[in-house]
Parts: structure tokens; sequence; C-alpha cells
């Protein structure tokens, strides 16, 4: 057997950025080749990536990118397990190696990212780390022409990101725009666009609330009529007071710079994920037991 030596295990830490234990246990089972070790600890990495896949990942990051020209930009939203792992240089530099594949390949979705020469290095990073790492979900907002509009970005905290496309105005509005939106979180960018299905089941829940109030039927109709056209402007863009200045509405905000918002795409890390409820002092016990 051969002899492996401390400088043998540094060099495939190095190569791989995995522990020393496991680049030790790997040199041992490979006999002391170097390149049989690194092909095995792959095959290790993506055996260990398949195991994770089912655990929940519903922490991460949310990062944008946006061409210099602004007609162009990308969202994407890369998930760990843990908020710990979000922190962590190892995948934080995943991240932004998804992010520059994701705005290089225009056409590409999350599987064709992956597939573009990323998929290694994710399943390496699980191996590194210990945790389900997920490249969740990409959109991108774009302009034909350079000049037709402006595509700007917010990222707040690395938790919500918004991409906005904008006719008129320039960047420093669309910014503003940006933000408020990753901060009240519109559902929608006019008042036409709301749903009919979400109107009907407000509908439904507001006629139900105004018909315990026991009053006429004409009263009820207008307070329920009432109460959807305040949660409309509520939900809706352009009819919700600006955060930077509640007395103005967004819609007057953009029409006073003759400004017109085209698109907007907010991501919040671990949005409509169904997080595993852990009671700590349960799985404290559960261990202490095992």
């Amino acid at each position: 057997m051969a002899n492996i030596t401390a400088s043998m295990v540094k060099e495939l830490r190095e190569r791989t950025g995995l522990g020393m234990m496991d680049c030790k246990k790997a040199l041992a089972e490979a006999d002391g080749d170097m390149d049989k070790a690194i092909e095995d600890l792959r095959k290790a990495s993506g055996l260990k990536a398949a195991k994770k896949a089912s655990r929940v990942a519903a922490e991460g990051v949310v990062l944008t990118k946006v061409s210099e020209d602004g007609n162009y930009g990308v969202i994407l939203e890369v998930n760990s397990e843990t908020d710990f792992v979000a922190r962590d240089d190892s995948f934080l530099g995943f991240a932004d190696q998804a992010l520059e594949q994701a705005y290089a390949n225009k056409d590409a979705d999350v599987a064709a990212i992956l597939e573009s020469g990323i998929e290694d290095a994710r399943q390496a990073l699980v191996q590194k780390i210990g945790e389900n790492i997920n490249l969740r979900r990409v959109e991108r907002l774009s302009f034909d022409d350079a000049n037709a509009g402006i595509v700007e970005s917010y990222v707040h905290g690395s938790r919500i990101g918004v991409l906005i496309a904008l006719k008129g105005g320039d960047e420093s509005l669309a910014r503003d725009v940006a933000m408020h939106i990753a901060a009240v979180n519109p559902m929608c960018i006019r008042a036409e666009d709301v749903p009919e299905d979400v109107l009907a089941k407000e509908s439904e829940i507001y006629s139900a609330q105004a018909r315990e109030s026991g009053k006429p039927e004409e009263i009820i109709e207008k307070m329920i009529s009432g109460r959807l056209r305040k949660f409309v402007a509520e939900v809706s863009l352009t009819e919700q007071a600006f955060v930077k200045d509640p007395d103005t509405k967004v819609g007057d905000l953009l029409k006073e710079a003759g400004a017109d918002i085209v698109n907007f795409v907010r991501f919040e890390v671990g949005e409509g994920i169904e997080k595993e409820e852990v009671d700590f002092a349960e799985e404290v016990a559960a261990q202490a037991n095992a």
C-alpha cells in the first residue's frame, strides 16, 4: 500500500476543496493515485448530492446582474438548507458562478444552466458543505433596442431581489421603483391586472364578513365593493403609496417622469417553499439518544 503523505493530502484538498479526512481516505482507497482519488471523490459527491436532494433548502441568496447599456438583466435564486451556509464564501462563489452562466446564456433555464458546466461544482459543494444546494429559479428582462427602455435591479440584504423594465425615466427612477417593489411586494402592475380568480376569492370573503353585520343588502353590496377597491389599490403597484413619499402614488411618480413600467420580477429567498418545523429540544434529545 502506498504511503499517504501530508503533502499528498494537502494537494488533494487544494484541488478538490474537500475536508482532510475525506481526502486522506480517498487517497488510501486509491492506493496513492491522485487522479483516481479525484475521480472517486467526484463520484461520491454525486451520490451525496443525490441523497441530500430530498432535504428542504429554503435559505440562500438572490442575485441580479444588469448589462452596462441597461437593456438586459437577469435575476436568480440559489438555495441552501441553512442561513449559515448562505453566508459561506464557497456557497457565494458558486452562486456568483451560476449568475454568470445565467447572464451569458440568455435562453437557458435552470437545467440548462447547470448542464453548462456548474453541476459538477454544485455536487462538489454539496460534498464539501454537507447540505443540499439548489439553483432554484431564474428570470430575465430585456429590450431589443438599447434606447427602448431601462432594465434596473435592486437587492435588499441578498434575500430579496427585484428586476424591473421601464420605458422612459432614468436609472435613478427605475431603482427607486425597484426598491419600492422589494419593500411592498405588489401582486401586479395595474389595477386591471389583478386576476379574476383572486378578485372572486376576496369578494367571497368580504361578502361573508359583511353579511354577519346584519345590515341591509344594498349597504352590504357597498361594503363589499369598497373593500374590493381598497384591496386592488393595496396590491397594484401603480396604486400604491410610494415608500419614499407616501403622499405620492407610484403611478403618479411614473407619470410625472414620463415613464411607464413594462414588467417586474421579484424574488424572495424561500418564498413558496414549505419549511420543515423542527423542535430544537427534540432534535438535541434525538441526537443524544443516538
